[in-house]
């Protein structure tokens, strides 16, 4: 049966900060971009997109656009290019840029397993035995799997002791202050900790896949599941099979605090199946069962039970496990804006610098990071590391800024091959841009990070002309009322990707780019969850719809 898959949306919250007045009326929208020259390509540009930006869609809002040569800095235009505005995911841009200044891209994030002692001769370890967390993003159950077969291989085969969790790099605050509480259930605001299991091959930590299906006939109960399943976590199955002809009304939630999932609600006879992402209470918890798990399937038996601490100095190494490098993981992190892999990359980087693996010392090595490339750090204001937070702020002169200086730095190839390219099939290279600008000159053009919250998006990038000149261009949108303006947002790359300076190239009078439509994003109806209210497609994150 085909499975719906559903992520939800965070819910609405006022704006932290007023941005800036109203827009003026439509003859004075133009007089905020940047001066135009009398004529010729650059005028024609600047033109247009005040055109664009005059769009229904931003009724009521604030644009930060700025536009820039990248090669030589100059600004072909520029639009409330130093209000604060909250960027969404464009947090990312900053977040990825310091991870590889600090870190480089060639880093791995290592799990330890240690022990009180070493193995005797008949495979005993006296004492406990260290599952030791490194920041690790991907460790899925079949990682935590080979982990236990290398300390089975290691002449492991008794335990005296415990099975220590220590997630001691980084500190005890699972949920960052700023974040939504109504949030905590869905997988964009999962726990962060040092030691976690990633769901599945996006990577996706702090969760589990809930999944049920319908019974053969109405009144049957529905199977339901969670995966990966350890001990500690329990379900509750309330839900039935409807009849054939019935809406499906399938709902799981978790009590915060707990790890008590309840399937509640019907599906059809016949019907398609349900998967959800759903947080976890503890994930560190979550990955020492899991791993106690894997130890018993490998033949490795634990005598005492799962428990939490620091593993002393002394312990012997037993196993380890490494992640790929720093490089490589930023591509499913940025291709498919992965808010647990940000938070786990600023905490890493507070442990590595300030040996305290907290938000607060993460993003001040940030800005110190920001400020080695040259960023004023008055252009931004940094709270997480993904942007969920909406104390976040930054301009659009302040990430431009950060795209030229990305240009110049060593890292500069891996950087560029993990943002999302426009319209390119393959989700692990077009990301949250796979079905956008699809047909154009910015297809497999532009390459850019989105953005999306509840009245807030945004897409920042490269893009290069049609003369060859790269470009520089970032976008945020906030305080619309209606669906996201994505469409404008396509409109001003595609009109980016036209832009020469050879040759005056302009938009008949209020009219798109060829080949944008009036709005776009991949359908949301088609992989809404049973029960859940579909919103506008173009007010989802194709990551948050599991469309990308």
């Amino acid at each position: 049966m085909a499975i719906l898959r559903s992520r939800a949306l965070p819910r609405a919250r006022p704006l932290v900060r007023a941005c800036a007045a109203p827009l003026l009326a439509a003859g004075l929208v133009a007089a905020a971009a940047s001066p135009a020259a009398a004529d010729g390509p650059v005028h024609d540009l600047r033109r247009d997109l005040d055109a664009l930006l005059q769009d229904p869609a931003l009724e009521g809002a604030v644009s930060g656009v700025v536009v820039r040569s990248a090669g030589t800095g100059e600004e072909l235009y520029g639009r409330e290019a130093d209000t604060a505005l909250l960027p969404a995911s464009n947090m990312k841009l900053l977040t990825s840029a310091a991870a590889l200044e600090v870190f480089g891209p060639g880093h791995r994030f290592t799990t330890d397993v240690r022990a009180d002692t070493a193995p005797n001769r008949g495979g005993v370890v006296r004492g406990d035995l260290y599952l030791v967390g490194g920041a690790d993003p991907t460790l899925t159950a079949d990682a935590y799997d080979d982990l236990a077969e290398e300390v089975a291989d290691a002449g492991v085969r008794r335990v005296t002791g415990d099975l220590v969790a220590d997630d001691t790099l980084f500190d005890d605050e699972r949920l960052h202050p700023d974040w939504e509480a109504g949030d905590e259930p869905y997988y964009y605001a999962a726990q962060i900790s040092a030691l976690t299991v990633a769901a599945n091959e996006d990577y996706d930590t702090g969760v589990v896949t809930a999944s049920a299906e319908p019974g053969g006939d109405a009144g049957d109960p529905v199977e339901v599941g969670l995966e990966p399943m350890t001990d500690n976590l329990e379900v509750r199955n309330e839900a039935a099979t409807g009849a054939p002809d019935s809406e499906p009304s399938l709902t799981v939630t978790r009590e915060p605090g707990t790890n008590t999932f309840t399937f509640s609600g019907s599906l059809p006879a016949g019907g398609d199946g349900y998967e959800a992402l759903r947080t976890v209470d503890d994930p560190t918890a979550h990955a020492a069962h899991l791993f106690a798990d894997a130890l018993e399937d490998n033949g490795v038996k634990v005598t005492g039970g799962v428990a939490r601490g620091a593993a002393p100095a002394g312990a012997d190494g037993v196993a380890d496990r490494s992640s790929e490098e720093l490089g490589d993981l930023l591509v499913p992190f940025m291709k498919l804006s992965n808010n647990g892999h940000a938070e786990m990359l600023v905490k890493a980087m507070g442990a590595e610098r300030a040996g305290l693996g907290s938000w607060k010392a993460g993003t001040a090595v940030v800005e110190t990071a920001a400020a080695g490339l040259g960023l004023d750090p008055r252009l931004y204001e940094q709270a997480d590391g993904s942007g969920l937070a909406r104390t976040n702020t930054m301009t659009a002169n302040g990430v431009a800024d950060l795209l030229q200086a990305a240009r110049g730095a060593s890292w500069w190839p891996e950087y560029e091959n993990a943002l999302p390219l426009a319209g390119a099939e393959d989700r692990m290279v077009g990301g949250t841009l796979r079905n956008r600008m699809r047909d154009t000159a910015a297809e497999e053009n532009v390459r850019a990070k989105t953005g999306t919250l509840t009245g807030v998006s945004a897409l920042s990038g490269y893009v290069a002309g049609a003369d060859g000149e790269e470009l520089v261009f970032v976008v945020l949108n906030n305080g619309y009322s209606g669906p996201a303006p994505r469409h404008v947002q396509d409109a001003i790359g595609v009109r980016l990707a036209e832009f020469s300076r050879d040759g005056a190239q302009r938009m008949a009078d209020g009219a798109a780019p060829a080949g944008v439509p009036a709005a776009t994003g991949a359908p949301a109806a088609e992989t809404a969850a049973p029960g859940t209210p579909v919103p506008d497609a173009s007010s989802l994150e194709c990551s948050w719809a599991g469309t990308c």
